[in-house]
């Protein structure tokens, strides 16, 4: 996309199309990531700020699969040639996404809820995290070496601090023209891949006994428990959609972006959190009407102000939110959620 000019309004209106798609196709992604947000404060009120290392691990879960199969020999396809692996890497990310998302709940918050402690340490825990994980895989060629499989990791460790690439670049092809852009078979598929994983966790919540759960123990925990609720098992398995769902988003992201690093997670994973603030934190639909509209607005504001202030937009949007609406959008919470 080029790059606009101070207050450019006729490059914005000659491109309003391709903006406007390839935004959804970004706040997608978005909502996909904010969706493990969401989840975990809407049932313990506490941020996961660890959860953007969650869906950094489903990228490089993405690529390594590519690797593996394909090797490291760069080549371009089209997404009709790369279905079949671009599915074997979205069940590998989710896997792994899922996890690790299992073992944050398991190592930096499950001790700390057992003694009660105060919510500011549970906070500390998850930043912790987060800077432990993104190190981690900053260094994975020297713990490759330690247990002696450096040079047969080699593809998968190697220059650990540097961009990875996926070996295979996914050519768009235009599907149809409106407006005279020709929408990406790409973008269509972020979207709706975005749209379909969405839905069928917001009716997985509302619809099954564990969804039930989770709204009891988001409204009331002690109730819940009660009512027998094990809400161990709930604050478990919340942790691990939203991991399923980071690596959903990874896969997506790969797609679209086709790199990663070890602190990829860190931007897109505020920027995930600042789509579930302005959809209304703890709401599951509230995170799709956030992501959408934060990658709207970003590429908007890149239209009129320019590319570096794309960042710039996006915050100001959260802080114009929550002045005039400090619940969000639909401030609806998930302990309040219908069934």
């Amino acid at each position: 996309m080029p790059k606009g000019s101070a207050l450019d309004f006729s490059f914005l209106a000659n491109n309003i199309v391709e903006l406007t798609v390839t935004g959804l196709a970004l706040g997608a992604i978005y909502a996909l990531v904010a969706l493990g947000y969401t989840m975990v404060y809407g049932v313990l009120q506490l941020i996961n700020f660890a959860h953007s290392e969650v869906f950094m691990y489903g990228t490089f879960a993405v690529a390594w699969v590519f690797v593996f199969v394909h090797g490291r020999t760069p080549s371009t396809q089209t997404l009709g040639e790369t279905i079949g692996l671009l599915l074997l890497s979205l069940v590998a990310a989710m896997v792994v996404s899922a996890l690790i998302a299992m073992l944050l709940e398991r190592v930096a918050y499950r001790p700390l809820l057992k003694r009660k402690a105060p919510r500011l340490m549970a906070l500390i825990s998850a930043i912790g995290a987060s800077f432990a994980l993104a190190e981690l895989m900053g260094l994975r060629d020297r713990v490759a070496g330690w247990v002696g499989l450096r040079d047969d990791l080699d593809a998968y460790v190697a220059k650990a601090r540097d961009t990875y690439s996926n070996p295979v670049t996914i050519q768009p092809q235009t599907l149809f023209e409106v407006g005279g852009y020709g929408v990406k078979d790409v973008d269509v598929m972020v979207i709706l891949a975005s749209l379909f994983m969405m839905l069928a966790l917001d009716q997985f919540v509302r619809r099954t006994r564990f969804g039930r759960g989770m709204r009891a123990v988001a409204q009331d925990p002690e109730s819940a428990a009660l009512m027998g609720v094990n809400s161990t098992r709930i604050i478990r398995g919340t942790f691990i959609l939203g991991g399923l769902m980071a690596g959903a988003a990874a896969t997506l992201y790969m797609v679209k972006i086709g790199s990663t690093r070890q602190d990829a997670g860190f931007i897109l994973g505020v920027k995930a959190f600042t789509a579930a603030v302005l959809g209304g934190i703890g709401n599951l639909r509230g995170a799709l009407v956030g992501g959408l509209l934060l990658g709207v607005s970003e590429n908007y504001g890149a239209a009129l102000f320019g590319t570096e202030w794309k960042d710039v937009v996006a915050f100001v949007l959260l802080i114009l939110i929550l002045l005039v609406r400090p619940s969000g959008l639909l401030g609806e919470s998930l302990g309040k959620a219908r069934a």
